[in-house]
């Protein structure tokens, strides 16, 4: 019984780890985000009909696709460990709500999210998806940086600007989004040509402003998701090439310089055994 078990998750295995299986996945969760864009248009009765046994028929093939994957996944007890898994896990198990009754909007809203589960399937979307995520705490100080920023400017504004036009300068809340409006580029020049006309130096306000702000921290944000990403990217090679997670980065130059003096070292011991054993044999 072990032995038929073992061969049924060896095989179930390989048709999960297949490339043919994996695009099947992929182009199944393709004509779902397809059906959930045909079902927003006012179509026939018996389209609308046909929509929805496909989308039935989606249910069930995801809800086979997960259970081969758990079956051929070698420790079960570590499946709902990978953040992936119970990602996908919810989303199957969401779809299986009926898409009638109290339960429409739920339904619907997790029949939406089915089109994420692309990003489980391509190792290249998980890299960036995951690039992101682990990037976040550290954009977090910049944004709070970017915070404090439009805080100042945005009581500066509402202090000097806030007779002028009580809809963009009434308040400090209302300044900073003011303010947004202005880092985003959005008709900003309106704004500032507003301001001059009664204080013709304040285009010194917002030249600086953009120049922190659109400047500066955007870049410090881009910066940062590009070296995690390119953390990530080395950890996926390191893992590509068959290396653990925690001991798969590249060697570092002061690492490759450590071993390349020892092995002069062990070459040097080398040629003085052979010197020696030379000498012995005169």
């Amino acid at each position: 019984m072990s032995s038929f078990v073992d061969q049924v998750q060896r095989r179930l295995k390989q048709v999960d780890s297949s490339p043919v299986f994996q695009w099947s996945v992929i182009t199944v969760i393709v004509m779902s985000a397809l059906l959930i864009g045909a079902k927003t248009h006012d179509l026939p009765e018996q389209v609308v009909s046909l929509l929805s046994f496909l989308d039935s028929a989606i249910t069930v093939f995801f809800v086979i696709e997960l259970t081969i994957r758990f079956i051929a996944y070698p420790n079960k007890k570590t499946f709902f460990k990978s953040g992936w898994n119970v990602f996908d896990t919810i989303i199957v198990i969401g779809s299986l709500i009926p898409a009638g009754g109290s339960g429409i909007l739920l339904a619907r809203l997790l029949r939406v999210f089915r089109v994420l589960r692309l990003v489980s399937m391509i190792p290249e979307l998980r890299l960036l998806i995951n690039a992101l995520i682990k990037a976040i705490p550290r954009m977090g100080y910049i944004a709070l940086l970017m915070f404090v920023i439009f805080y100042i400017y945005a009581a500066i504004g509402s202090i000097l600007f806030h007779q002028i036009n009580e809809v963009l300068w009434g308040d400090v809340s209302i300044s900073m989004l003011t303010l947004f409006r202005v880092a985003t580029f959005e008709d900003w020049t309106d704004v500032m040509y507003e301001t001059m006309a009664v204080h013709p130096m304040s285009w010194v306000y917002y030249l600086t402003f953009i120049f922190l702000t659109a400047f500066i921290f955007l870049n410090m944000m881009v910066g940062t998701i590009l070296e995690v990403m390119g953390q990530e990217h080395e950890n996926f090679r390191a893992e590509a090439h068959g290396e653990s997670a925690e001991g798969g980065e590249p060697a570092s130059r002061a690492q490759i310089e450590k071993l390349e003096q020892e092995l002069r070292e062990i070459k040097a011991l080398l040629v003085g055994e052979k010197s020696v054993k030379s000498t012995i044999k005169k």
